[in-house]
């Protein structure tokens, strides 16, 4: 490494590494001993049938239901657009400023039906 007016770069390197280092863990509340500490393992146990039947039942019941919600959501995205561009046909055609509120007030009550229309994301079945 170069030098810089008698001092070694690469070992000031390291000592300012080294004690960010020491200053994170302080922070932290973190010793060196206790950050090497495993997670316990968590050992996997053989489902019963009953279980199995019953796991398998539940994740034929999410996809299904995953997928009803991405078709709800695919035609809540078209109707929008169709309701998106009859409004602004309306309010282009709209002579009086009624005209154009009643346009704006249908297309309100458009988006909350098909925000209504699509269903709650469903709850990934979790393994017993």
């Amino acid at each position: 490494m170069w030098q810089l007016e008698g001092v070694d770069v690469k070992a000031l390197t390291r000592s300012i590494a080294a004690a960010s280092m020491a200053g994170i863990f302080a922070l932290a509340g973190i010793s060196g001993a206790a950050a090497d500490v495993a997670a316990p393992a968590v050992k996997k146990v053989a489902l019963t049938p009953e279980q199995k039947a019953a796991f398998e039942a539940a994740k034929a019941t999410f996809q299904a239901a995953r997928t009803a919600r991405h078709s709800a959501v695919a035609s809540a995205k078209n109707t929008v657009a169709t309701a998106k561009s009859a409004r602004d046909a309306a309010i282009a055609a709209a002579t009086t400023k009624d005209a154009r509120v009643a346009a704006r007030t249908t297309f309100k009550s458009v988006i909350a039906t098909a925000k209504a229309a699509v269903p709650a994301k469903p709850v990934k079945p979790v393994r017993p």
